[in-house]
């Protein structure tokens, strides 16, 4: 049940899976390799633009190391790929608990793995409304969904899994999973988490700060508005 207290934690969790969903790709072209390296076994799972910049950054490994979070999940991207990674089993993946048999029963039951690491960020509303020809409709759509669910659900778990939002902490984090054999510690995951909080609340900080002067004559001038 939600609410129910964790007693027992790994102080290390080993990187085994990630998830990688990005709008800034920023640095990939260097973690991707130095993080394969570091852990030679590691699967990636991406989406979109995304998983096609990676696969071109791992070239003939791809297809040992990378995955598509569609074929994961069974799920196809669906409304025009506005809906990729909101699947159960990405959120088992995230959300699960070491030493909750509950949990890993349901793991089980689904044929989910745990997410150990989520790098993800977001849309970039922030920079579509400094624009002063933005109209509410475009900001409207690069509201994202999925990115922040994401890293709410990581960093929520930081007991196991490392949420990582800013390309500034790929160095420090390669750095940590060689230090400990393909490993990250609570120390770190908590810090990360507490980045990742940070990042999600500025971000609907602007959206709501945006909708709150936003007028309803400014709405409707950007559709054909059916009676």
């Amino acid at each position: 049940m939600p609410g129910n207290v964790v007693e027992k934690i790994d102080r290390f969790v080993k990187v085994r899976r990630v998830l990688i969903s990005v709008f800034d790709k920023t640095g990939l072209e260097s973690f991707v390799p130095e993080l394969v390296r570091v852990v030679p076994d590691v699967k990636i799972l991406s989406t979109g633009g995304t998983y096609a910049s990676i696969a071109k950054i791992l070239g003939t490994r791809a297809g040992a190391i990378l995955q598509q979070v569609s074929d994961y999940t069974g799920q196809p991207e669906t409304q025009g790929g506005l809906v990729k990674t909101l699947d159960f089993k990405i959120y088992l993946g995230l959300l699960t608990e070491t030493y909750n048999p509950s949990h890993q029963a349901d793991l089980a039951r689904t044929d989910a793995s745990p997410i150990d690491m989520a790098i993800v960020n977001l849309y970039p509303f922030a920079a579509v409304i400094q624009s002063d020809s933005a109209t509410v409709e475009e900001a409207r759509a690069n509201i994202d969904i999925g990115g922040p669910c994401m890293i709410r659900a990581s960093a929520k778990n930081y007991i196991r899994t490392a949420s990582v939002t800013d390309p500034a902490d790929y160095p420090r984090i390669i750095e940590a999973l060689e230090e400990n054999d393909g490993a990250l510690d609570l120390d770190l995951r908590f810090d990360l988490a507490k980045k990742a909080f940070a990042h999600t609340a500025e971000y609907d900080a602007t959206i709501a700060g945006y909708l709150g002067v936003a007028t309803s004559n400014s709405v409707r001038d950007c559709y054909a508005m059916v009676e």
